[in-house]
Parts: structure tokens; C-alpha cells; sequence
């Protein structure tokens, strides 16, 4: 099984662990009040920062929220919760490379070596007294009913330090055995109901990591550590590390067994969508993956980001997201293009808040990761062929002819990659908004996959497709890396004598400042010649659509700064009044 593995030498004297959190001196009153509050509801908290060396750590600050500011500098050292008892410690090895995540759970520092197998033994035997739970929650409910059934607490006595837990220097833990195998102390009762559950009805080592609202992808390369991409402190390294390919072997055939598509030397590749709406790849077996089995999670965001999240992350502008509204608002077709994890999903779910509410709205997918919040919404999503069995695979291409039959207002691909980019741009010929998101990392590769093999879309039909938002990974001033939309283009036309198409960039990121210009001002297309008529202005006074763009951006930011708009749903429902009285 996976092991912890610290990136620093903890005590091998635990008995301060021991005492009561009050009780403690100079460690405890060292502690913020806050963290102090913390310790005292979660024991296993409180022992894992006595076995810390914090003579050459210092002391963690608690942060009961992450801010991005966080994320500056080099080094960090930072305690936060992420729920269910459970606290991650984000520590940087001074010289070191990425920063460490170490999950803080119950039974983190007990040993449960001998007393676990035991448990589970002994509730294997009563097994029929689980009940007929259907939801996770009920299911480790009724686990932890059965430790309870099966466990004798006492409190005389001390656990000891985890036998699973070792330095990474090769020191490890002390061991003490428990005279009675059914007896257990108070935190060892805590630990066993939360490992059993965790590790029966949660995703197990990867339990953490799956509940952090923070973690964006979970990574096994093979034997070793976990990686994890972070919110705020981009790449990180868990302490959860796979010691051996059998070790790794078998905990993946139990995670895919888990989500129901189990892998196989046969079908040794799975892709799945886990209970939560995240998706997961495994690759089983070193036959195909040299380095061991592997797999990649990225997770399910929940609420999505709003327009107003990404301006806080400097992905964009008020101005460009006012841009954005009208160009949704009045039907014109967008594609959001650039290169794997650029944020391209996360920008075509904000601008779904500028869609009216009335609208139909149709997704495609492959994998479910759209969150529209329309309530006429049809979410599809292809189903691939199951090895062995005779059961018919839906494509995109499927879905996307299907979806021409159900007269949405709006057809959102998740993404094009071959021949159903032809449909695309057909319904786009017959009226329908269609937005998608494209591997691109500009509008001239765009054109040229779109055109080429296997795409194939006819070039004359290239001019459907009206904006193109390019989203990249850059390198910021400040040398590190972030998401930008690095430019907004019209695409105006192609000459099928010259053989070449003609765009206009509206809007251009600037890599000197990381500011954006709005570089088409008095002389977009789109907003003179589509825009414009559509309201209703006059031709020779179409430059009041440039005054509409800047009022729809100030409206924007008072709602961020002066009213502290963000959430998705409540700038959503902000926008919908103001559309109501023509206001936005």
C-alpha cells in the first residue's frame, strides 16, 4: 500500500504528543488562537505538530481560507482544512524543489498495523448488520456503527506513532502493539471509523486529495510520489508515495474496480467519471506504462468560475468580458482554442452567464465537464464501446446530428477533434450559436486543423465562425506561469482567389506589463457591421457600440469591487434582472 513519506526528520520522542493540547506548554501557547481551537477538537492535529522538528521548521501559519497571495515566494509553510477532519500541511524543503502536501488525518499518528486487520476481521463477521445504504454518507455511517460494535474503548493508555509513517531519511516510527486486539483508545476508535470508511467507501490514499477544493489534478507517474497541481501553489509533491509496482498494481485494480470499469492486461487503458463529476485515466501494467501503472484525476470543479473569478485571476479584463457578453448575447459563434490545462473550459463555462435564461441550450461532450446553468438544458455525452460486449458506441458526431433535431438556441461542444467540427460549422450555417473549445495556440493553427485532415471543415465555410478567443499558459513578468486570454480575434472572411482568410484582433495581452490592449477599438467587424445592426444603431452612427462595450465593463466592476460579486450563480442571477429591464 502507499506509504507517507515526510520531507523532514519528525521526534522519535512522541510523549508530549500524548498530553492534552491545554495541558502543553511552550508548544501549545506558541500555537495562533486559531490553530490552538483547531488542536483541541482534532487530537490527531495536535500530535502531529508535536512530532514535528520545529526548531528547524517553525512554526506552520494556519490559514483557515487560502488567499492567492499564498502563493508568493519560494517557500511556504502553512497549515489549512479541508474538511472531515482532515488538515493538509504545505511545506517547501528550503532549497528544495516543489513544496510538499502532506495530508494531516485521523490515524496519521497511530498505529493501527495490528488492530486494523483485526477490526475488519471481526466486522467481516457482521457483516449483515451494514443495512441496505445506497449514498456514500449512509455507507460509511453504517461502517463506523460496526466499529463501534466491534471496538472496546479505553482510555488508559497511549497509541502508538503510525507504522506507516518514515522519514524520508529512513527513520521510522516506533510500534507498539495492543495487548488486547479488540481494545482501542479514543483516537484509535476516531481512526479506525474514518481509514475503514476512507478506504472501503472513499477513494483511500487518495482521499485528501480528492475532498481539497484546491487540487485541480492528482497525478501517479508510476512508483513514487503523487503530484498534484494546486490552485494557488501550481505544482506540488504529496507525501503519499508507492513504494513498489505491486503496491501500485494493486491499488489501482482496486480503483477500478471501485469505479466500476475495471482494467485488465487485456483493456489495460480506462477512461471514467468518478461519482463527483471528476474524470479519471488509468493506465494498468508495465507491459504499456514502463514505469508502472498510472493514473491521472482532474477533478470536478463545483461551482464554476465566474467572469468576475477570472478577472480576479488576471485572465482577462472588464472590458474583454464585456466584449464577450454581447458577442453571446447576440448569437455570434466562438471557439475558445490554446493548449491542454490553458483554461479553456473554465472561460466557455463563465461566459454561459451572458446566454439568456430563456434559451435552450444543448452540451456534447466526451467526458462530462460543462456546467451550464440554464434550466433548459440537454447535457449529452458520448458513450464509448465496452470491450467484449456488443453494445453501440455514440460519437460526437452522433450527438451533434441528434442535437440539430432538438431546436436549441445554443449547442456548446466540449470539444472538436474530427468530422463532427463539419457538423459544427453546419448548424452554424443554419442559425445555431455554437461554442466550443479547440487544441490550438492560435487562429492560424486553428484554421489550418479545421481545414486539414481529419476535420476536414470546406475553408468557405471558415467565415461561420465569428470569434476565437486564444487561452494560453504563459510566463508572466514575474517569472512565473498563469492563464491568459492572450488575444481575441473576429474571423471576417476567406478569398477563395488569394486562398487566404482575414481576421481582425480585437483585444492582445501585452507579456511586458501582463496588461490588455484593446487593440480593435473603432474597428472591430464584428461589433460595427453584426453588432450594431442588430441593436438597431444607425450605420453612420455604428461608434456608439464602442460607448455600450465600456458601460456594459464600468457595470462589471462596480458589481466586483463595490457590491463583491464573484460567485457564478449570483452574478448570474445579478445579470439576469439586469437583462429584465435593459439595463445590461
Amino acid at each position: 500500500m502507499a506509504r507517507i513519506v515526510l520531507p523532514f526528520e519528525y521526534k522519535e520522542e512522541a510523549g508530549s504528543s500524548r498530553r492534552d493540547p491545554e495541558e502543553s506548554d511552550e508548544l501549545y501557547r506558541s500555537l495562533p488562537e486559531a490553530l490552538q481551537t483547531a488542536c483541541q477538537e482534532n487530537r490527531h492535529l495536535w500530535d502531529y505538530l508535536c512530532l514535528l522538528p520545529l526548531d528547524e521548521i517553525a512554526t506552520p501559519e494556519y490559514c483557515t481560507e487560502l488567499k492567492r497571495s499564498h502563493g508568493d515566494g519560494k517557500e511556504h509553510n502553512l497549515i489549512y482544512p479541508i474538511g472531515g477532519d482532515i488538515f493538509i500541511h504545505l511545506y517547501s524543503v528550503p532549497g528544495g524543489g516543489r513544496p510538499n502536501y502532506i495530508p494531516i488525518e485521523p490515524g496519521l499518528t497511530q498505529d493501527l498495523s495490528t488492530v486494523l486487520p483485526m477490526v475488519e476481521e471481526r466486522m467481516a463477521g457482521k457483516a449483515g448488520d451494514l443495512g441496505e445504504a445506497e449514498s456514500d454518507e449512509g455507507k460509511a455511517e453504517a461502517l463506523a456503527e460496526l466499529v463501534e460494535k466491534v471496538c472496546i474503548e479505553r482510555r488508559n493508555g497511549a497509541s502508538a506513532t503510525s507504522s506507516n509513517v518514515r522519514s524520508s531519511k529512513g527513520k521510522k516510527g516506533k510500534r507498539k502493539g495492543n495487548e488486547d486486539k479488540i481494545q482501542v483508545t479514543p483516537e484509535q476508535l476516531k481512526a479506525l471509523k474514518y481509514v475503514i470508511a476512507r478506504d472501503k467507501v472513499g477513494m483511500g490514499v487518495l482521499e485528501p486529495m480528492t475532498r481539497d477544493s484546491y487540487i485541480e489534478d492528482i497525478n501517479c507517474s508510476g512508483v513514487g510520489h503523487i503530484f498534484l497541481e494546486h490552485k494557488i501553489f501550481k505544482g506540488v509533491q504529496a507525501a503519499v508515495a508507492f513504494e513498489s509496482h505491486e503496491d501500485l498494481d494493486n491499488f489501482v485494480l482496486c480503483l477500478s474496480e471501485q469505479i466500476r470499469k475495471p482494467v485488465t492486461l487485456r483493456s489495460p487503458i480506462v477512461d471514467a467519471t468518478l461519482p463527483d463529476g471528476s474524470r479519471i485515466n488509468i493506465v494498468f501494467g508495465r507491459e504499456v506504462s514502463r514505469r508502472g501503472s498510472n493514473f491521472t484525476i482532474r477533478k470536478f470543479g463545483g461551482t464554476p468560475l465566474s467572469i468576475l473569478d477570472l478577472i480576479d485571476f488576471r485572465s482577462l479584463n472588464y472590458e474583454m468580458a464585456a466584449y464577450l457578453s454581447l458577442m453571446i448575447g447576440e448569437g455570434m459563434n466562438m471557439f475558445v482554442v490554446g493548449e491542454a490545462a490553458s483554461g479553456k473550459t473554465s472561460l466557455l463555462n463563465a461566459v454561459t452567464a451572458f446566454m439568456p435564461l430563456q434559451h435552450k441550450i444543448v452540451s456534447i461532450e466526451d467526458t462530462p465537464e460543462l456546467q451550464v446553468p440554464h434550466a433548459n438544458w440537454i447535457r449529452e455525452v458520448g458513450k464509448a464501446p465496452i470491450p467484449g460486449e456488443q453494445k453501440a458506441q455514440v460519437d460526437m458526431f452522433d450527438l451533434l446530428k441528434a442535437a440539430l433535431r432538438q431546436r436549441p438556441n445554443v449547442i456548446i461542444v466540449g470539444e472538436i477533434r474530427g468530422e463532427e467540427g463539419t457538423i459544427a460549422f453546419g448548424a452554424m450555417q443554419t442559425g445555431h450559436e455554437v461554442l466550443s473549445t479547440f487544441h490550438a495556440s492560435n487562429v492560424e493553427k486553428l484554421i489550418q486543423r479545421l481545414t486539414g485532415y481529419p476535420i476536414n471543415v470546406p475553408k468557405t465555410y471558415m467565415d461561420n465562425l465569428n470569434v476565437v478567443v486564444c487561452q494560453n499558459n504563459v510566463k508572466l513578468p514575474s517569472g512565473k506561469l498563469g492563464r491568459r486570454a492572450t488575444s481575441i480575434s473576429e474571423i471576417v472572411g476567406y478569398d477563395p482567389v488569394a486562398n487566404i482568410f482575414s481576421y481582425v484582433e480585437v483585444f492582445r495581452w501585452d507579456a511586458v506589463d501582463d496588461s490588455f490592449e484593446f487593440v480593435g477599438k473603432r474597428n472591430s467587424y464584428l461589433l460595427e457591421e453584426k453588432i450594431a445592426i442588430k441593436r438597431g444603431i444607425p450605420s453612420n452612427e455604428k461608434w456608439q457600440i464602442y460607448s455600450l462595450v465600456e458601460r456594459r465593463a464600468r457595470i462589471l466592476e462596480r458589481l466586483h469591487k463595490d457590491k463583491g460579486v464573484t460567485n457564478f450563480y449570483e452574478l448570474l442571477n445579478v445579470l439576469a434582472k439586469a437583462q429584465q429591464e435593459g439595463l445590461f
